[in-house]
């Protein structure tokens, strides 16, 4: 099966940057990224390459390498379905909010529809890979969607899960840990596998079944979210009995069988992945009856949302139990640093909490747009967009942010803040003035001898 034509509907996160890669590993190839967004697909298009629609250092480079050569990015869905050789389906899939499964299952009507289209416009055979983040077992429901196109067309659907981090997407890309694929057609694989090896190792390419490929990306994502929910777990414990987190992350970390990474404490993960895939493997577990493993998975989310609820606790209580009508401000709004991707933010949750009681906040974030920063507080329906508008300012720079705040927390581990003129922005709030520091970034001692009420998680 050789491959000259790949198409990938859904021009996100995950498909944007995974596209580009593969259309600069593979100049002979055609790559077309199709979304259903005209905006989202102007954006790509556009001159100004530090303004594409996802913010990942080094993709512009990628980008200003391989588009108009052979990456092109488009809104002619059908079109590029039906000359496609193989398409790579990179929708979203998020928690259910509504029916059986509500908040917690994966909702796959994109996925289901994405099928339908291929199915009705296709007119040659095709290799589909699953590139979203979906339900174990999904790839039977694409592959009866298409098998029943009554053409007589071939399809081979493969299992392809992406494992980046968002911040070093394309560092990932561009040297993967491993590269998975499963499937059933041993000619399917070795097309997709050919893709990979113009530039990864065959030894880090990953062949297994479709079911196990499927299952992997939700298992290591609940992996890595473990870890996150057990050092902070341990953080409090650290609070209470005054040891330092960060002592007791190192010293088990120099364990090999343990490994030090994920061992940073925080205010709590984020993400597109981590709480809505943890949702999913809860719900496919019980819907198999196993509640004891449901349990088990069930709690790594509770202390996450335990861990965003104590910080915020942390902040009112510090300040005299009450911060209605007090000023805080915010340094970083996105769910880690180098990402503009502000899904699942324990800023988000931090804000609403404390806005609830009638705190006045300001936000500072170098690559979050103040109208993503509503819109995030808008989807939780707490209160009316106007009542957010008038609690929660967005500033341009984190001096104007500190001006006059009686606190200041830090919720997103940005780089810039650690070089920040601590000394002015001290000048600048009210006395005392409170840090909060929910990313353990910047330096205690230092900012407590310059007269600041400093406090970070897990000490």
């Amino acid at each position: 099966m050789e491959i000259k034509k790949i198409t990938c509907i859904g021009a996100g996160y995950v498909g944007g940057p995974t596209m580009s890669v593969i259309a600069q590993k593979n100049p002979d190839i055609q790559v077309t990224v199709v979304d259903l967004n005209a905006q989202r697909i102007a954006d790509w298009n556009q001159d100004d390459l530090s303004q594409l629609p996802v913010y990942e250092p080094g993709l512009d480079a990628v980008v200003a390498e391989a588009r108009g050569r052979n990456l092109f990015f488009s809104t002619e869905v059908e079109k590029a379905i039906q000359e496609a050789d193989m398409i790579f389906i990179s929708v979203n899939t998020p928690t259910k909010t509504y029916g059986k499964g509500k908040g917690q299952a994966a909702d796959l009507k994109f996925i289901e529809l994405c099928a339908r289209q291929i199915a009705d416009v296709s007119t040659s055979s095709k290799i589909i890979v699953e590139k979203s983040t979906i339900p174990v077992r999904t790839a039977a429901t694409i592959k009866n969607i298409l098998d029943h196109t009554g053409k007589g067309v071939q399809f081979q659907v493969l299992s392809n899960p992406e494992f980046l981090a968002e911040g070093t997407a394309i560092r990932d890309l561009h040297h993967p840990d491993r590269i998975l694929i499963g499937g059933e057609n041993p000619e399917a694989i070795q097309a997709l596998k050919k893709i990979y090896e113009a530039w990864v190792p065959s030894e880090r390419i990953i062949t297994t079944n479709l079911w196990s490929s499927e299952l992997s990306k939700l298992v290591a994502n609940a992996f890595l979210a473990q870890r996150v929910s057990s050092i902070n777990s341990i953080s409090e414990l650290c609070e209470a009995t005054g040891a330092n987190v960060d002592e007791v992350a190192n010293a088990i970390g120099q364990d090999s069988r343990i490994g030090s990474k994920f061992l940073k404490a925080s205010v709590g993960f984020g993400g597109s992945c981590f709480q809505k895939d943890l949702l999913n493997l809860v719900y496919i577990a019980r819907s198999y009856n196993l509640h004891a493993v449901a349990d088990y998975w069930d709690q790594v989310i509770k202390i996450n949302d335990h861990q965003k609820t104590r910080f915020a606790e942390k902040i009112i209580q510090t300040m005299y139990n009450t911060v209605n009508g007090k000023k805080i401000a915010f340094l970083g709004w996105a769910f880690k640093k180098d990402t503009n991707d502000t899904r699942e933010s324990a800023a988000i949750y931090v804000a609403d909490h404390l806005l609830e009681e009638q705190a006045e906040i300001s936000v500072y974030d170098p690559k979050v747009l103040d109208v993503q920063i509503y819109k995030d507080l808008d989807y939780l329906a707490t209160r009316t967009l106007e009542e957010n508008k008038s609690l929660l300012q967005v500033e341009t720079n984190p001096y104007d942010a500190a001006a006059g705040a009686h606190g200041l927390a830090i919720l997103t581990e940005w780089d810039e803040f650690k070089d920040l003129d601590w000394a002015k922005i001290k000048t600048q709030m009210k006395k005392p003035a409170f840090i909060f520091d929910g990313r353990k970034l910047l330096d205690g001692k230092k900012l407590t001898e310059m007269g600041f009420v400093y406090y970070a998680i897990g000490e």
